[in-house]
């Protein structure tokens, strides 16, 4: 009956084994595709990390952000994050002293066409596109590094998953040599050997 036990167990330990090989080679597999598709999407930008005047023109703050990656290729999750952050943000403040894009939308957009028509209107025009497309790019650059976290953490977790299954099946080994043991004595009992204490 023990012997039973313990085959159905480990039997069971064998399902599961397989399955967390499953997701882990999935997960392998999404880490894999995910990081590749941010490298590449992200080099194709051809964007350089900053690195002597832009990078001492920025604040402390920033600049130190920035340092580790200075002169690189823009082609990691972390390097798009500290690039939106700490570079297209710092520049998009100074722009419109601090005003986001929906702000200052609002306020050219509440203008008549003649005050549009306007220097003042215009250069307001100006500033209200360049937060546009500033805003557009750093939303997508953060979007590639929340992809790139995404991928880092499917591979810690087929990483976890492949670690289980090894030690399930570690488990798994034991319990069917503990099966088999189990086995061994019953049938030594029933021949009229009694097994010997160890």
């Amino acid at each position: 009956m023990r012997s039973a036990f313990d085959k159905l167990i480990s039997g069971a330990g064998i399902a599961l084994v397989v399955t967390l090989l499953a997701a882990g080679g999935l997960l392998s597999w999404g880490h894999v595709f995910i990081g590749n598709q941010v490298h590449d999407q992200l080099s194709m930008q051809n964007i350089d990390m900053p690195s002597g005047a832009a990078l001492s023109s920025l604040p402390k703050a920033d600049a130190n952000a920035l340092k580790p990656y200075a002169g690189s290729s823009l082609d990691t999750g972390p390097e798009a994050k500290a690039y939106a952050n700490h570079f297209i943000l710092v520049h998009l403040g100074e722009m419109a002293g601090g005003k986001t894009y929906s702000q200052v939308s609002a306020q050219y957009v509440a203008m008549t066409p003649a005050q549009q028509a306007s220097t003042a209107g215009q250069q307001l025009g100006a500033t209200r596109q360049s937060l546009f497309m500033g805003d557009t790019l750093r939303g997508l650059l953060l979007y590639g590094y929340a992809f790139a976290t995404i991928g880092t953490i499917a591979g810690i977790a087929a990483f976890v998953s492949f670690g289980a299954a090894a030690f399930l099946l570690l488990l798994v080994a034991l319990g069917f040599w503990h099966a088999r043991k189990v086995e061994l004595s019953a049938r030594r009992v029933v021949t009229g050997r009694v097994p010997q204490p160890a």
